[in-house]
């Protein structure tokens, strides 16, 4: 994307729809060239195009794994760092799926003595390469699209652990504090790692507050802290505050 096109669509995710005609001119450019920029983010899946405008795409259907890759590269990457400069040596955790969670594996590479339980084969490979890193990986049905691992027998495998903290990424996180994602079977997983940690440690990246998502996973009362790469909205704010959740900002101290 270029920087055009990745303030479109931040504009986007902070409205919920825009016009043709609004984002042409606020740009200073023709409505043919905002079309274009549309049309881009659709193949990408990062919008939809509707009469008029553009909108978030649906709220039953996630991003591709491929896109959520690139996406916000760079901020999941800060959240990852900020994340392993607040964890200690020698702790156990549970990892689950997501991008975020697997910038964090990377982010762990040079911690010594952990011991990792996951249902992401990607961050299984990712810390399978930290000689002082003991690796569990979960049973069940992998996913082709994300190699994540889900299913009955992956709940019944994490119910067998008991770690220090588990580290989870979710779709989306409305105003009242609800945490979403897109699907069930992940969600039955990521509420049993909530369940089995004595923390819990949530990251997302700021486009996670404007996301909808079809699917419960839990509250911000079950999470004891929020690593993100901005301040949280206002609106956000009052809902982390009566959860009692610490926010780490990327950059920025504790609150």
């Amino acid at each position: 994307m270029n920087p055009r096109q990745m303030e479109l669509l931040e504009r986007v995710r902070s409205c919920g729809f825009v016009s043709v005609e609004a984002l042409a001119t606020h740009f200073g450019v023709t409505m043919q060239t905002i079309r274009r920029d549309v049309s881009q983010l659709e193949e990408e899946e990062l919008v939809r195009r509707y009469h008029g405008g553009v909108g978030l795409p649906s709220s039953v259907q996630n991003i591709a794994y491929p896109q959520r890759q690139v996406l916000n590269s760079e901020a999941k990457q800060r959240i990852a760092q900020l994340v392993a400069s607040e964890l200690a040596h020698d702790r156990s955790l549970i990892i689950n799926i997501g991008t975020t969670t697997e910038a964090v594996a990377n982010a762990l590479l040079h911690h010594r003595g952990l011991h990792v339980v996951t249902n992401n084969l990607n961050v299984a490979m990712t810390l399978s390469a930290n000689p002082d890193c003991e690796v569990i990986v979960a049973g069940g049905v992998v996913r082709n699209r994300d190699r994540g691992v889900v299913g009955e027998a992956t709940v019944d495998f994490i119910r067998q652990f008991k770690v220090d903290i588990g580290i989870i990424g979710v779709s989306s996180i409305e105003a009242d504090g609800t945490l979403r994602d897109f699907d069930y079977q992940e969600v039955k997983v990521a509420q049993t790692i909530i369940e089995q940690s004595r923390q819990v440690w949530l990251v997302a990246d700021h486009t996670k507050f404007s996301r909808e998502a079809l699917v419960r996973l839990g509250h911000l009362s079950q999470v004891d802290c929020l690593f993100t790469d901005m301040p949280v909205p206002e609106h956000l704010g009052a809902a982390l505050r009566e959860a009692g959740t610490r926010v780490f900002v990327a950059g920025q101290a504790g609150t």
